[in-house]
């Protein structure tokens, strides 16, 4: 009788995690639909601007998220070094006029063609996919700090965009950690990091501020702590079941961003805890298949892909869902397939297809 480990199984994806992003992207143009009329009829006169954008964007992620599930991750080794330059590059080309474009007082974005990309997400992707090709063999820290610090202070400082920096640093020091990375160097850089950040935030006006909505988010609710108790407001008011989808009152230019960054108050004020909760329970659950890929990956390389993706989507979440329930200061990080945004929604379905793939090769149950 032949060994069990010698008879040949025939691979496949990891069918219930595809479900479950499939689920998330409906729920995300579900809220997307009912949270942005209001604004896309005062911004464009047009009602339906916003859902349409965003459903070109998630016919586009899903295109790629069906190329990558057949594309073989080890390929990403070879264009791991590319793809960081010219992801660097994009992140520099935002302060270029004609190429980035403004808004908020921030250079966040870049104008192709009619789209906007965001590159602080394409930047997380090609820089899990370049740490997890070089780390696989040995750690190098000095290679990790000098392409930490560069995105971290472009991205952090000059873009101003500290949420997505701290994102960017978890997912960095993440691979650097399972890659191997000494116990003492890890925890310097941490504490580094860390310092960092304060400082960031006390060199700061408009961060100081947000650190004090934070404290007490209802000192002046008609200056630097309005949109946090607006947020609050939206979500008590939902109440255990919620209002009623469609009946929010707070997405009538109430709440900043209230597509984006502060979609989940609306959901939280038409569908009520209940409906959070629900929504949180499919997130974690994503979160949790992602990581059996990781642990089930054949190779050190999908590992540390792995581990950096699902790193990826579950602290973007964890940060978004913190702030909206003011456990951590307001951030602009969307919340992952949910909050409006081409360029993280692409990037998010971008992310699964890779993990599917790892599952195609990693091992198999038995």
């Amino acid at each position: 009788m032949r060994h069990l480990h010698s008879i040949p199984q025939k691979r496949k994806i990891d069918i219930i995690l595809l479900i479950t992003a499939i689920l998330l992207v409906l729920l995300g143009l579900l809220a997307v639909f009912d949270a942005s009329q209001f604004q896309a009829f005062q911004e464009f006169g047009d009602k339906m601007y916003f859902i349409r954008q965003q459903l070109i964007s998630a016919a586009l992620g899903f295109i790629l998220l069906v190329f990558f599930i057949f594309f073989d991750y080890h390929r990403l080794e070879k264009i791991a070094l590319p793809f960081l330059l010219v992801s660097i590059l994009l992140l520099i080309l935002v302060f270029v006029p004609g190429f980035g474009v403004l808004a908020g007082g921030a250079h966040r974005w870049l104008k192709f063609a009619g789209f906007t990309i965001q590159p602080a997400e394409i930047i997380k992707l090609s820089t899990i996919i370049y740490f997890a090709s070089v780390f696989q063999n040995k750690v190098q820290t000095k290679t990790f700090v000098v392409i930490l610090g560069i995105v971290a202070v472009i991205v952090g400082v000059f873009q101003k965009d500290l949420g997505s920096a701290i994102v960017y640093s978890l997912v960095a020091f993440s691979v650097y950690f399972i890659a191997g990375a000494p116990t003492s160097h890890f925890l310097g850089l941490l504490f580094t990091g860390i310092f960092g950040a304060v400082f960031f935030i006390a060199t700061a006006p408009y961060r100081i501020q947000r650190v004090l909505a934070f404290l007490d988010p209802f000192a002046d609710t008609q200056g630097f702590t309005y949109h946090i108790s607006q947020v609050l407001i939206a979500i008590g008011s939902g109440g255990i079941f919620g209002l009623g989808i469609g009946q929010s009152r707070q997405k009538f230019s109430y709440i900043p961003e209230v597509t984006t960054d502060s979609i989940f108050s609306i959901i939280g004020e038409e569908f009520g805890f209940i409906g959070c909760l629900l929504l949180l329970t499919v997130i974690c659950f994503l979160i949790y298949r992602s990581f059996k890929i990781a642990e089930n990956a054949p190779d050190k390389f999908g590992r540390l892909l792995a581990i950096g993706l699902v790193v990826w989507l579950g602290s973007q979440a964890i940060v978004n869902l913190a702030a909206m329930v003011s456990l951590l200061p307001l951030t602009g990080v969307p919340l992952p397939f949910i909050s409006y945004g081409g360029s993280a929604l692409i990037a998010n379905l971008v992310t699964v297809g890779i993990l599917l793939n790892i599952s195609r090769q990693g091992h198999i149950s038995r």
